[in-house]
């Protein structure tokens, strides 16, 4: 046992403790309490992310001041704990999750500084894990806090592969795999693989042709799960709403408006919706100016700051959730309504009583232009005239040379200035004047997009954008549509070329005020690469095509073929 202290509270901490899963595999955890002998809730979380990690040890001791028993699990064949890992996107059914969460739960609930009561902590992959165990009912578990996952995996990846973010992962994943083989060559641990991959991976197996071909070593034993998750992109893998009527415990789900996983929100309305009639009145939202890296909860992520109410500790949002359900602590939760919004560039949080919000009013912006909508120094405007006799815009594709992400390093969305992209002419742009008066767009974002392509398969790609009064254009969210999916994802037909088509692309939702003097701009390309795969133009399937062919779009915007923006207007 070892004492430490956090806050100037003594905390006791165990490492490694042993718990045998019901077919009979050992995983450790690591045990963060109160030093004495109290008994307290315990809150779990199970990850494949090395339970030592510094963010979950901060975390945990910061929980464990506060009055519970904290649980760090290592997942199944992770870091110190047995077995095989079989990485989520295997579909649900071919893992191990929820029978070994269920064990975890009760075996935590028996602790000796466990009040029998136990929740569920953690973001993304984690909570991914809490979903899946929710499911079977542990009679320990008591409610569900998770973030950052969603109720589709279709929700966040649209049916293309996301390049930078998928391999990078990947690549992390694969140290403690060496390691557990005893290779001595490459990375070892996830820090050491996330700055080989940066420094000296990324730019090679990014570009590489045809992924198929990608040697074993890089991704270790993970290799065969990730060429077999190449060719199921159009394969729905979580599909969470099928057990929202299972869960029978209350939940707390957050999420940032840059979160590439923020289909999190649909948890929410899904729990609503389908859940049992009697916690109904008790599941939370909290959707705040972020994005996935939950752990770093900052007013200024980006060029904007977004003032101090956007500023947040991942531990406060746990605690205040748990302090509620467990402690019967009167910390405003009980009264206030169910949903916890903060609203973009008004920056201030605004409770609501629903998701989406059944006052917005959704709103047609048309696209317009002279025939030459290229770059923003083009002739392409939006408002809420409706389309004429216009002249559509042309660019030429090449994936050669992609529309690259403006992102963070680690391949997450995040909200940046979009100048490195102004003078690209495959970027049609769309924008209205500068306001005149005030403006909030706040749930889900659609396009109803009018195209052609000379090419047999193709991608459209939509990012929605707020100009400031000093040009600064920051993107709010995006969308992207494989043309080959434009039926459905379970439909997939190549394009005839030439041939006008009508796509939906949905849009991650937004909220968001803009404001007098500033514009609401809407880019068009065909690629946002590595955030997603490159189409090659080619028709073939994308991991094993070497081939890269330019194609030539046609965007229509005139009375037969309107292409728009449907927004969610809230009246004000």
């Amino acid at each position: 046992m070892v004492v430490t202290q956090y806050d100037n509270v003594p905390i006791e901490a165990e490492y490694d403790l042993p718990m045998e899963t019901r077919d009979g595999t050992v995983l450790k955890s690591d045990v963060y309490r109160p030093s004495g002998s109290g008994k307290y809730p315990t809150l779990l979380l199970r990850t494949p992310y090395w339970k030592q990690h510094p963010r979950y040890v901060k975390a945990a001791r910061a929980m464990a001041a506060r009055g519970y028993t904290v649980v760090n699990q290592d997942m199944r064949g992770r870091y110190a704990s047995e077995g095989e890992f079989r990485w989520q996107f295997m579909r649900n059914d071919l893992t191990f999750d929820a029978a070994d969460g269920y064990d975890s739960v009760e075996w935590a609930a028996q602790l000796p500084s466990s009040d029998g009561q136990v929740g569920t902590w953690g973001h993304s992959y984690d909570a991914w894990c809490a979903w899946r165990l929710a499911e079977l009912q542990p009679p320990s578990l008591k409610a569900l806090h998770a973030s950052g996952m969603g109720t589709n995996s279709l929700e966040m990846n649209f049916g293309v592969f996301e390049t930078g973010r998928r391999l990078e992962w990947s690549y992390m994943m694969a140290a403690d795999l060496r390691r557990r083989e005893g290779v001595e060559h490459g990375p070892l641990d996830p820090f050491e693989a996330v700055r080989y991959w940066r420094e000296v991976e990324r730019g090679k197996w990014l570009w590489y042709l045809p992924l198929d071909d990608i040697p074993e070593e890089p991704f270790s034993t993970l290799t065969p799960q990730l060429k077999a998750f190449y060719r199921e992109q159009n394969v729905e893998m979580w599909d969470f709403s099928s057990i929202h009527p299972k869960v029978n415990v209350p939940t707390c789900t957050f999420t940032g408006w840059w979160d590439r996983i923020i289909g999190t929100v649909n948890q929410y309305s899904g729990m609503i919706a389908n859940g049992p009639a009697e916690f109904r009145d008790q599941h939370r939202l909290v959707v705040g100016p972020w994005s996935h890296m939950m752990t770093n909860l900052r007013r200024d992520l980006g060029p904007v700051d977004y003032g101090p109410e956007a500023q947040a500790e991942w531990t406060d949002l746990i605690t205040r959730w748990y302090d509620w359900q467990f402690k019967q602590i009167d910390n405003g939760y009980a009264e206030e309504p169910p949903v916890r919004l903060f609203i973009v560039n008004e920056n201030r949080w605004r409770l609501e009583h629903e998701w989406p919000l059944a006052r917005a009013e959704y709103t047609d912006f048309f696209l317009h232009s002279d025939g030459a909508a290229n770059t923003p120094a083009g002739n392409g405007s939006l408002s809420m005239d409706e389309s004429g006799g216009e002249t559509p815009d042309g660019y030429a594709y090449d994936p050669r040379d992609p529309v690259m992400s403006v992102m963070d390093i680690d391949a997450q969305a995040m909200p940046r200035d979009q100048a490195p992209l102004d003078g690209r002419r495959d970027v049609l742009v769309y924008q209205t004047p500068p306001l005149e008066q005030e403006i909030e767009i706040t749930g889900p974002v659609v396009l109803k997009l009018f195209a052609a392509s000379d090419a047999p398969d193709t991608d459209f790609t939509a990012k929605l954008v707020i100009v400031y009064e000093d040009g600064t254009a920051v993107n709010l969210t995006y969308g992207i549509v494989r043309a080959r999916y434009r039926d459905g994802y379970d439909s997939p037909t190549l394009l005839e070329p030439g041939e006008p088509y009508e796509y939906t692309i949905r849009l991650n939702p937004v909220g968001v005020l803009i404001r007098p003097g500033q514009r609401l701009r809407l880019d068009i390309s065909s690629s946002d690469f590595p955030n997603f795969d490159r189409n090659h133009n080619t028709g073939a399937d994308f991991w094993s095509d070497a081939e890269l062919r330019t194609a030539r779009q046609t965007v229509f915007h005139d009375r037969e073929r309107p292409s728009r923006l449907i927004l969610p207007v809230i009246p004000r």
